[in-house]
């Protein structure tokens, strides 16, 4: 019996992990950034690792459907129902983050590296702009949070339930 989900599934994982938390690190200082040239191209890394993983995320998504290995569940009863709902929750969430910064992109008008402007959907809107900006945020904290309680499971399941469910996501083993 497989043991570990496959490689591609595991890399698609934690680059998902790496990209939601540093889009998190730049979003929560791009005002740290002076007016002008430095908080334009913040900005715009931010805006470029979104889209990064609005690509990874359907990516990940389709692999899972189509191709990815399929492990039994890891728990029984109520475990398996709060694991599974958790799952569902954490790529509802990455979804409608990467979707409302999408929007938020296109609310603004953002510059990108100096290079072109996208139009506004709402020039000279500064209420409406920061609201979706404001929803942005809370989705991207509200999705940090629970994949802290997501990341906090799989540490207690390793050093407290002494079980195998973090080795299944963890590189390593002869699964290709």
């Amino acid at each position: 019996m497989n043991d570990r989900y496959d490689h591609k599934t595991i890399a698609l994982h934690w680059l998902t992990a790496i990209l939601i938390i540093g889009l998190w690190c730049v979003g929560q200082s791009i005002d740290w950034f002076p007016s002008g040239t430095p908080r334009v191209w913040v900005r715009s890394l931010h805006i470029l690792f979104g889209s990064v993983l609005a690509l990874v995320f359907a990516y990940r998504l389709w692999w899972r459907i189509s191709a990815g290995t399929k492990l039994p569940p890891a728990s029984v009863g109520w475990q398996q129902t709060l694991a599974k709902s958790i799952h569902h929750f954490l790529y509802l969430l990455i979804a409608a983050t990467v979707l409302l910064g999408l929007f938020n992109t296109w609310v603004r008008g953002d510059n990108v590296f100096d290079l072109f402007k996208l139009p506004s959907f709402a020039p000279g809107d500064k209420a409406f702009r920061h609201q979706v900006e404001d929803i942005h945020a809370l989705a991207a904290n509200i999705l940090l949070g629970i994949a802290a309680l997501h990341a906090a499971a799989a540490l207690a399941h390793h050093f407290i339930f002494k079980d195998a469910v973090l080795k299944r996501m963890l590189m390593g083993g002869t699964k290709k």
